[in-house]
């Protein structure tokens, strides 16, 4: 008997989930699986719509008089690297013309021209349909209409290119291959890794000041979580604003109070020479500056995660941490620290796939150049820039391969009972 009802149950829950499974498959799964397929082929960006023949058609003899030749040329063009395996076409025929010579292909169907292709159409080949006719007066007294008034129809059969194309290596030999890809690679792993440590600490030393109680704090918990609530598009171009080296406040200041003699290019220049206790370094300026971004933007997120769990630490902990003589930092180290260090990790994890996977903030501060390409920024590149698809998913894939070894070591190292 519970048996039984435990097996009614099971199936009552299959199919109470199931819609949920069902949307999770095609929102998520789908695609994926639609991305691998396309990073095997050799599949260009117009490759996603099935070849049509493109069909122009001119007059090569217009009569002037009853009984004179009227010559129309539909010139059939297949411009892809696809076969057409089918093609139709037809347009309507004015009245008073009677047909004098027609292709093979062609007939006269009800007023109409009906020309069809069964063979198809090899890709880059173009076929001449000539058809004659002699006007009467009927063609006339009806205006004599210009055949070219009315458009023909087009209908067409062709492989889909996603389908047909066989499986290749050749995306990932390109990609991999490529001079940029290894250098890409570490401003990738220096833009993540930075990127996601700086939101993380800005976040916790937020967190920090705003968890004990003072006037206004609660406003200025509403005003910390400004940049990442507000539209990405304009915190972007008001940071390109400010860094402009000729219009931008920074710069401005910077060269009113004498701290630089020429403006700086802060987003378009590659390295800026630094002094450091007499050796000069060379910062890549504009990856720092993106960086800093990426920071600004997103600490309010680890801001109220790591707020919450503050929140939550019990006030004896920090009592008896007094009692035995321990200071600001001591408390911190001793306490704090151990209570969110769960917390912490689970926020590197996030932060570091999702600013892995950040196309946005970049594209819209420096498009990729001066040093700051990114791996999404390339895979932007290839399936879009050079029209190139299965480039694009090549590269994408390579993107899903890092973050899974990523997620492999983290859960393989990280502190038990904190993921």
């Amino acid at each position: 008997m519970q048996r039984g009802l435990k097996a009614r149950e099971a199936r009552l829950a299959f199919w109470m989930l199931l819609p949920t499974f069902s949307i999770v498959i095609a929102i998520v799964i789908l695609p994926v699986i639609a991305n691998f397929w396309i990073a095997f082929k050799p599949i260009q960006l117009g490759d996603l719509r099935p070849p049509r023949p493109a069909v122009r058609e001119s007059v090569r003899s217009r009569p002037q008089a009853p009984g004179e030749a009227l010559v129309v040329r539909y010139r059939v063009q297949n411009r892809t690297d696809n076969p057409i395996t089918w093609a139709r076409i037809e347009d309507a025929l004015p009245p008073g013309l009677t047909p004098t010579e027609l292709p093979q292909a062609c007939r006269l169907q009800t007023a109409k021209i009906v020309c069809e292709l069964p063979q198809g159409l090899e890709p880059k080949q173009t076929v001449n349909l000539t058809l004659r006719f002699t006007a009467g007066p009927a063609y006339f007294a009806a205006g004599a209409p210009y055949p070219r008034d009315t458009r023909p129809v087009v209908e067409s059969k062709a492989p889909n290119p996603i389908l047909a194309r066989p499986f290749t290596l050749e995306n990932f030999r390109v990609v991999l291959t490529d001079p940029d890809f290894w250098p890409m690679l570490k401003v990738t792993l220096a833009y993540t890794i930075f990127g996601t440590l700086l939101s993380i600490l800005l976040g916790l030393f937020a967190a920090q000041l705003l968890s004990p109680p003072f006037a206004g704090r609660q406003v200025l918990r509403g005003l910390f979580l400004f940049p990442y609530v507000a539209p990405v598009i304009a915190v972007a171009f008001t940071w390109v604003f400010l860094l402009d080296p000729f219009a931008g406040t920074i710069n401005a200041l910077l060269l009113k109070y004498g701290f630089v003699h020429d403006p700086i290019p802060f987003l378009s220049q590659r390295y800026w020479p630094v002094q450091f206790f007499g050796l000069t370094v060379q910062l890549p300026l504009a990856l720092t500056m993106v960086i800093l971004f990426e920071g600004w933007r997103y600490f309010p997120f680890a801001f109220l995660f790591i707020l919450a769990r503050l929140q939550a630490i019990p006030g004896e902990l920090y009592e008896a941490a007094r009692v035995d003589g321990a200071g600001i930092w001591a408390s911190f180290r001793f306490v704090t620290l151990p209570q969110v260090v769960g917390i912490l990790a689970t926020l590197f994890l996030l932060r570091f796939i999702w600013t892995f996977n950040k196309f946005d903030d970049i594209f819209l501060l420096t498009g990729g150049a001066a040093g700051t390409e990114t791996i999404t920024i390339k895979v932007y590149d290839f399936a879009f820039a050079r029209a190139n698809l299965g480039q694009g998913a090549a590269q994408a894939v390579i993107l899903f391969a890092i973050l899974a070894l990523f997620l492999v070591v983290y859960f393989r190292y990280a502190p038990k009972g904190e993921v």
